[in-house]
């Protein structure tokens, strides 16, 4: 099992939608609107390292409002 961090910057007034978008993807374990230099962080466990490209790349960015991602896989 991985757990991957997602710190994601919405496009302006998109982040209460997309919180509840990125909820439903596969593996997304909790997504919290933040104050600060992002908007959402996201928490993800997913099977393999394999899976975060189709999470982040496919999934999230495919969500009309995401204007940007930075991504963190946990070590331990």
């Amino acid at each position: 099992m991985v757990t991957v961090y997602v710190m994601i910057k919405a496009n302006t007034g998109e982040a209460d939608r997309l919180r509840r978008e990125i909820e439903e993807l596969d593996g997304v374990d909790r997504a919290y609107i933040v104050a600060g230099d992002v908007d959402i962080v996201v928490r993800a466990r997913l099977e393999s390292t394999a899976d975060v490209k189709d999470l982040v790349a496919d999934g999230m960015h495919a969500i009309s409002g995401v204007a940007d991602t930075s991504t963190y896989i946990a070590m331990g």
